[in-house]
């Protein structure tokens, strides 16, 4: 490990000591309690969806997340960084059975060809 990957795991476990990051991939539902500021003021916010791709391991510091979500009936989609301090908690909703590492396809679908068959299979991996 060079010095630069040596800084760079220290500050990732810096900043996720007080975390617990759940073992989830795409095609789980998520719950992400985002930090919001406003003015002088800060709360969380739950930030519920689909999450459609992850990028980087769990043990990279650039690792980021895509969930997507339909609000009045529009799609947004919002990339969060893994070991953000914006993100409070990560919370997995259900468990999804997918075939597809990235699940950009849910962009074109609505409606019943747009749901995910939930995994009752799931056994969490050793580390």
């Amino acid at each position: 490990m060079n010095l630069l990957q040596q800084l760079e795991h220290e500050h990732m476990l810096e900043l996720s000591k007080d975390k617990t990051i759940p073992d989830f991939k795409a095609g789980d539902t998520l719950k992400v309690g985002v930090r919001i500021q406003e003015g002088d003021k800060s709360r969380i916010q739950n930030y519920e969806g689909v999450c459609i791709a992850r990028t980087g391991s769990d043990t990279s510091l650039n690792a980021n997340f895509t969930v997507r979500k339909i609000s009045f009936g529009e799609g947004v989609e919002r990339v969060f960084p893994l070991h953000s301090p914006i993100v409070e908690s990560i919370e997995v909703v259900r468990r999804g059975r997918v075939r597809r590492a990235k699940l950009y396809y849910l962009r074109d679908r609505r409606g019943k060809s747009a749901r995910i068959a939930e995994d009752t299979t799931y056994k969490p991996r050793k580390n």
